[in-house]
């Protein structure tokens, strides 16, 4: 996909911004990638917005002195490898990219590209980087931590389901991160005495999508833990998983914007915006192996209402009173 402009609001600030933009040099017009594996949507859009604003507070604006090429796969990561030789080909100085698979396909097929990560999950674990406080190689930029967030997911679907025995996961298996996470959760519940169901729906296509939740709902799970890869979709998910009454939970707040019940997440809004600090150190000469990885520093629980009451779900007071944000 060619160059594109997002426009939507702007996101909160969670992380320390840059206090005053600096100027950039006369005439200078930096170029660089956004590789992605799905357009955004209404509610994710806001992300890339934080990004851009971000930029522009270190004199980086569109149009005038930067050009960003954005790259997608629509849902066939097979194409990364592609999508990294059209980047390389058009020149650009650095990648910036949220997927895992993305990053790897960046850091295998252009060796030399600096890659900025924009809130990934196990960027250790996954290889692609030797450390958080030294990333080493081609790679740097920021965590979400979402791989270190299952024992919540656990812990906020005991809350809601106190019986809590059967617990689906729609993973991504083309994912590196999901499939961590995915492993992570079945030994955290095979201590507590859950089993857990999984499920993937790599096209994602809304039939693909339907099928999978219908055969999901026919194992009768208590709750749906619905992983990263699937974010674009959750607007899908949602209703779907509402059919078949399903209480959803998620670790990013934007799939509960669009419909599912409750997340328990870092600002990811807040470490795009953050990821601008990371592509201005390196086009001013930064190694990226050189700048650790940051780690972001708060979480938001977040409960949809308006779930709640369509799936006729009493939401526990103790989990309302430690919500950061409820939809109604």
């Amino acid at each position: 996909m060619k160059r594109r402009t997002f426009l939507a609001g702007t996101g909160a600030v969670l992380l320390a911004a840059p206090l005053a933009a600096e100027a950039q040099p006369a005439g200078k017009v930096h170029r660089i990638g956004y590789l992605g594996n799905f357009p955004p949507t209404p509610s994710t859009t806001l992300l890339l917005t934080a990004f851009t604003d971000g930029l522009r507070e270190y004199g980086y604006v569109e149009g005038r002195n930067l050009i960003i090429e954005f790259r997608f796969a629509h849902g066939r990561e097979e194409r990364y490898p592609e999508l990294v030789r059209e980047l390389l080909q058009a020149n650009v100085e650095l990648v910036v990219t949220a997927q895992t698979p993305a990053a790897l396909a960046l850091k295998e097929g252009a060796k030399t590209l600096p890659v900025v990560l924009l809130g990934l999950g196990g960027p250790v674990e996954t290889g692609l980087v030797q450390s958080l406080a030294r990333p080493g190689g081609t790679v740097t930029g920021l965590s979400n931590q979402a791989a270190d967030l299952d024992a919540k997911v656990v812990q906020l679907a005991r809350e809601l389901v106190p019986r809590l025995s059967r617990l689906a996961v729609l993973w991504d298996p083309a994912n590196q991160a999901s499939e961590l996470s995915l492993k992570s959760l079945q030994a955290l519940a095979a201590k507590e005495g859950i089993s857990v169901l999984p499920a993937s729906a790599p096209a994602q296509s809304p039939d693909e999508l339907e099928r999978v939740i219908a055969a999901l709902a026919r194992e009768r799970p208590d709750v749906l833990y619905v992983h990263g890869p699937y974010i674009t979709k959750a607007a899908a998910i949602g209703p779907l998983a509402r059919r078949h009454r399903i209480p959803t939970i998620s670790v990013f707040t934007a799939m509960t914007r669009d419909g599912l019940l409750i997340s328990y997440a870092a600002d990811l809004a807040s470490l795009f915006r953050r990821g601008a600090y990371y592509v201005d150190r390196i086009l001013k000469g930064a190694k990226p192996g050189d700048l650790p990885v940051e780690q972001p520093t708060r979480f938001e629980l977040v409960i949809n209402l308006k779930t709640a009451k369509a799936l006729g779900l009493t939401i526990p007071p103790s989990l309302l009173l430690r919500a950061d944000q409820v939809i109604e």
